[in-house]
C-alpha cells in the first residue's frame, strides 16, 4: 500500500507538470515536485517502519504490531474528498454556498440543495468516525463519544484552518489539525502526575487562538 500510494502520487504529480510545461502553461518546477515526492517517501516510509513496530509496553502481553486500519482509511477519506472538493462542481458550489449563501443563490445555485448535501456527507463521516471509534475501545458503552470528544473534533477542524464562518477550509489541513491534537493529550500521558483539566486548558487555547487568527484574518479581508 505504501508503494502504490507513493507510486500513484509520484505519477500523478510528475505527468501533470509535464504536461502543463508541454502546453506552456504556469507550473513547478520538477526539482520542487521531484522533491516534494522524496520527502514524502521518506516521511511515509518511517510511518510505515514505526507502526510495523512492537507497541505493547507489556513485554508478556500480545504483541501490537502493524499499521492499523484507520491510517489507509485516513488515507484514502484524504484523497477522495480532496478531490470532491477541488475538481468537481460539487465542491465549487460548497464553497461557495459556504462563503456567501446570498451570492451562491444569485449565481444559480441551489442552496437548499447543497446545504443537504453537506449534511448528508458529514453524517456518513460521523458514522465511519463512530465505527473506529467503537474498535478502539472495542465496544459501544452508553457514555461513548462524551468527554472531550467533540471538543477535540471541532479543536482538529479550526487549528488546521478551516473557516468558522465558512468557505475557507481543507481535508488535509483538518487531518494535520488532528495529529495536533492528538499530540496534546499523548504528550501531557508522559509527564507523571499532570492533571487532565490541562488537557482542556491546552486544547481549549489553541482553539481559542485558531478562532482568533481566523476572525482577524476574516476582518481584515473584509476592510
Amino acid at each position: 500500500m505504501y508503494l502504490v500510494a507513493i507510486g500513484g502520487y509520484a505519477l500523478v504529480t510528475v505527468s501533470r507538470s509535464v504536461r502543463r510545461r508541454a502546453q506552456h502553461l504556469s507550473s513547478e518546477p520538477l526539482s520542487l515536485v521531484y522533491a516534494r515526492i522524496a520527502v514524502l517517501a521518506v516521511v511515509g516510509a518511517g510511518v510505515v517502519y514505526l507502526l510495523n513496530q512492537n507497541r505493547q509496553p507489556n513485554k508478556e502481553g500480545t504483541p501490537i504490531e502493524g499499521m492499523p486500519w484507520v491510517v489507509p482509511l485516513i488515507v484514502v477519506l484524504l484523497v477522495g474528498l480532496t478531490l470532491l472538493l477541488t475538481k468537481t462542481r460539487f465542491g465549487r458550489h460548497l464553497y461557495a454556498v459556504g462563503g456567501n449563501p446570498e451570492a451562491a443563490r444569485r449565481a444559480g445555485i441551489d442552496v437548499g440543495r447543497m446545504r443537504v448535501a453537506a449534511f448528508a456527507v458529514e453524517g456518513a463521516l460521523f458514522g465511519l468516525g463512530g465505527i473506529a471509534l467503537a474498535s478502539y475501545t472495542g465496544g459501544v458503552p452508553l457514555d461513548i463519544g462524551g468527554g472531550n470528544t467533540l471538543l477535540y473534533a471541532v479543536a482538529a477542524a479550526v487549528v488546521g484552518g478551516t473557516s468558522l464562518f465558512g468557505g475557507r477550509g481543507r481535508i488535509r489541513d483538518a487531518v494535520l489539525g488532528g495529529i495536533v491534537i492528538a499530540m496534546i493529550p499523548n504528550g501531557l500521558l508522559l509527564k507523571a502526575n499532570v492533571n487532565a483539566a490541562f488537557q482542556y486548558i491546552i486544547t481549549g487555547g489553541f482553539l481559542l487562538l485558531a478562532a482568533s487568527a481566523d476572525a482577524l484574518g476574516r476582518r481584515r479581508q473584509s476592510t
